[in-house]
Order: C-alpha cells, then structure tokens, then sequence
C-alpha cells in the first residue's frame, strides 16, 4: 500500500539505473563509490540514519568538505542532533532526490549501511500513523514516572509480538508501539503485515561487498574506531553534549561509538571500557547489516577484501548496462 504523503517520481524512470553499494560497517563503501564515480556520472545519496545528523562527523565516517565538492552528496547533514528522522522521511527525500539527479542526466548511487533504508526504497512502508509529539510527551511522562520496563509490559498486553522483538530498555521503539497502538487502536505488528508499494521506480543495480574473513573485518572495525578517537570523536561528542539538550535516549546519541562516548563522558565508564563496549556493538551493527544482506535478492556479491575489488565493480556495472561512463 503507498503512502499517500510520499511523491514518487515519474513511473517513466523504471528503465533508468539506480546503484545499491551495500556492505557492513568498514566494508569500504566509500572509497569504492569514490572510485565509480570517477568513471561513471553518478551522484552519491547516502544511505545513513547516522549521517543524517550535523556536527555528527568524525563518527559517522561523514566524507570530508574536499570529497563532498569534489562529487555530489545528498542526504547529509539535514538535521540537528536532538530532531528525529524516520525511514519514511528517508524515503520521501531519497525518491525526490533521485528524481532530481535522472533530471540532470546522472545516476543515484545510494550507499550506506543502514540496510532498513534500503529495504523501504525496494519494498515500501506500512501504512503507520505519523509520529505526534503531543502523544510521545506523554509516554516519555509516564516512563518518567514508571520507568520503560513498566511500559514495555503495558505493550505486552496491548501488542505481544512488538514487546516480543523490543526489549524492555529500548525506549525508542516502545515508545514507537505504544503511540501506533494508541493512535490506531491497532497492535503495530498486525499494521506491519499489511501490503506494501512493490513498484521502486528505478533499476536497481544491487551490489553487496560481503567480507570473506570476518576477522579482518573486526581489525578493521578496530582500527576505524582508534582512528576515530585520534581526530577527537571525544571532544564531538563533548561539544554535541554541551550544545545540545540531549540524553542517552536520544536517537543521535544512541548511535555506534557515541553511546559509548557518551557513556564514558558520563563516567559511567573508563577510556578502556568504552573502547571495548564501542568494538563490540560495532561488531554486532556489522553482523546484522550482514543478516539484512542476506534477506535481500537480486544482488552481486563481491569480496570486500580482495585486492582487485574497484576493478571487479567496475567491470559489473559495465555489463550491466551503465551508460555514459566518464573520461577515467
């Protein structure tokens, strides 16, 4: 079913490329989109519930100002820390972006990793109410009051398969249930089986970079993190925390690496501490962006770790049709 507040771009597109670079946290999508956009006219949207966020830039991996002027990015820096941005505010900029960069006679090139993105652009949303802020001061009231675990059982009871998959600390996402089951009169689980829009506008070009040794994948997820630490992710996080009215609820601050900044700024934690707990739930945001790659159809796999790697994508998208490649 189509959400009615989403404009979709001409149905005309469905014969036009769309590029999918997919792939797990320090899989190396940028440098590979980097390295396609120096041979084919594409314009990088990004597909990051992180990167969404301004001042948020060193831990999100954000692509510099040199990068950015250098080749067309989108969907980046659209909001303030403490402001929310859900997927179907990603679908409706994506579509409209899109449909801007076919005008100028380019191709999307959508990379990222956040793999709930994607699966929204291909299949759709749910018809769920809109967020209402009134509604969601007086859930976050009532948590105040009785705590989350409290309300993810009132959620057992109104929607046991939400409170099923939610854990009883993830205010978030109970919060989320309790407004849908509130404001529909419905469980959120039993809307989410509904019929979704099956006509993505574009061909997509699904490309998957897959590593073939998970534990080069971990050294690599480790080094990133140090490296992060080294341009002063500590002080972002410091400056964010001051500037902002925030908490460790918040969307922005619930993010890999800066939860655990947060944490340690906190001194709930020590520098060590926070190292380990930043690796570890990198670790697990790279296997479920694995798990999402591996629901998904219709892609290439290539290995992120082989040498020829640029080499091979190039030659795919060449096969598979791209038109107009630029001067190398």
């Amino acid at each position: 079913m189509t959400d009615p507040n989403v404009n979709f771009p001409n149905r005309d597109l469905a014969t036009h490329p769309a590029i999918f670079l997919m792939g797990p946290t320090a899989s190396g999508k940028s440098s590979i989109a980097l390295e396609i956009s120096r041979h084919f006219p594409v314009e990088i949207v990004s597909v990051d519930s992180a990167q969404v966020y301004r001042h948020m830039n060193i831990g999100t991996a954000k692509p510099d100002a040199e990068t950015m002027a250098r080749v067309p990015h989108h969907l980046i820096n659209l909001i303030e820390p403490q402001e929310h941005y859900s997927a179907a505010q990603f679908l409706r900029d994506a579509l409209a972006i899109m449909s801007e960069v076919t005008e100028r006679g380019n191709i999307p090139l959508l990379t990222g990793g956040t793999m709930l993105y994607f699966k929204t652009l291909l299949d759709g949303l749910s018809t769920l109410p809109s967020a209402n802020s009134s509604l969601r001061g007086a859930i976050e009231a009532k948590a105040e009051e009785r705590g989350w675990p409290a309300l993810h059982n009132e959620l057992s009871q109104l929607d046991p398969a939400s409170a099923a998959r939610i854990k009883p600390t993830d205010s978030q996402r109970i919060q989320r249930a309790l407004e849908v089951c509130y404001l529909t009169g419905r469980p959120m689980s039993e809307i989410l089986k509904e019929p979704r829009y099956v006509s993505f506008p574009y061909r997509a070009i699904k490309i998957a970079l897959i590593p073939s040794d998970r534990g080069i994948l971990h050294q690599r997820i480790a080094q990133r993190f140090e490296q992060m630490l080294k341009r002063g992710l500590i002080d972002e996080v410091r400056a964010i925390r001051d500037k902002f009215c925030l908490n460790d609820q918040s969307p922005s601050m619930r993010c890999v690496g800066y939860r655990q900044v947060w944490m340690y700024l906190e001194k709930q934690i020590d520098s060590g501490k926070m190292r380990e707990m930043a690796l570890a739930a990198t670790r697990q945001l790279a296997k479920r962006q694995l798990t999402w790659l591996r629901s998904m159809k219709g892609m290439q796999e290539f290995d992120c770790l082989d040498e020829n790697l640029p080499e091979q994508v190039l030659k795919y998208l060449l096969d598979a049709g791209l038109k107009r490649p630029v001067a190398s």
